[in-house]
């Protein structure tokens, strides 16, 4: 509602009947250029999302199947990257990126973002796999299978759901994060939560466009939940105890 309100009107909550307005929503792609924002996370989310799948799942089929020393150790390092608090690790990624003259880059935002979002993928991948019976594959294994085949025609089908589960957190995670992309970026690799800044000002809070912003970005995010709502539901329920 707020989005749909003039600037006055805004920054009274009390009014509930008014004209809905759409200025707000033409001001932020105008004037905002709104648009680059959205490609720049829409570039970062999908690279990210799709090189955090890849390569989770496949250490998650490592660390479900096989057996090797410390396995539980490790696998908890792995876990202990994603308890970090993004402001604990931004001024070396920030010297790194200088370093490497990354800096306002989408490779480095999808690499500070895939340090986060590959044990988050290890982890989740690695319980959906853990449910699979393992005798399936061993019978592959027997009737000829390479250990290749076995993953991409048993193991990828069967955990499908929970591929989906994982890659729709990814997403969210990646699309909503603030404090990493405002201290890595200025411009070029802007992503859309940064935008907030633009509406602070000495004039105070610019509440209408704010609110438009907010609309547009979850608008992604939702469309991308209900296209894999199906095996989403089916990922978030995978190994509960049936009756």
């Amino acid at each position: 509602m707020t989005s749909l309100k003039t600037r006055v009107q805004a920054i009274n909550p009390a009014i509930w009947i008014f004209t809905p307005t759409l200025e707000n929503y033409r001001s932020v792609f105008q004037k905002r250029d709104l648009l680059l924002y959205i490609k720049n996370s829409a570039i970062v989310v999908v690279t990210t999302t799709a090189i955090s799948i890849f390569l989770g799942t496949l250490a998650a089929y490592g660390f479900a199947r096989f057996h090797f020393s410390r396995k539980e150790d490790v696998a908890f390092w792995i876990l202990s990257l994603r308890m970090l608090p993004p402001m604990a690790v931004v001024i070396p990624f920030f010297l790194l990126g200088r370093f490497l003259g990354l800096l306002d880059t989408h490779i480095l935002l999808a690499i500070v973002y895939l340090s986060f979002n590959i044990p988050f993928t290890i982890w989740m991948m690695r319980g959906f796999i853990e449910e699979i019976p393992q005798e399936i594959e061993e019978a592959a294994l027997i009737d000829g299978c390479s250990r290749l085949r076995v993953l991409t025609k048993i193991v990828f089908p069967l955990t499908l759901p929970g591929i989906a589960a994982t890659a729709i957190f990814c997403v969210i995670q990646s699309w909503n994060e603030f404090a990493l992309a405002f201290f890595l970026t200025s411009f070029n690799a802007r992503t859309v939560p940064t935008t907030v800044t633009f509406f602070l000002s000495v004039m105070g809070i610019i509440w209408g466009e704010m609110a438009a912003v907010g609309v547009v970005a979850s608008i992604p995010v939702l469309a991308f939940a209900f296209v894999v709502q199906k095996y989403l539901v089916r990922g978030l329920t995978f190994g509960a105890i049936k009756s």
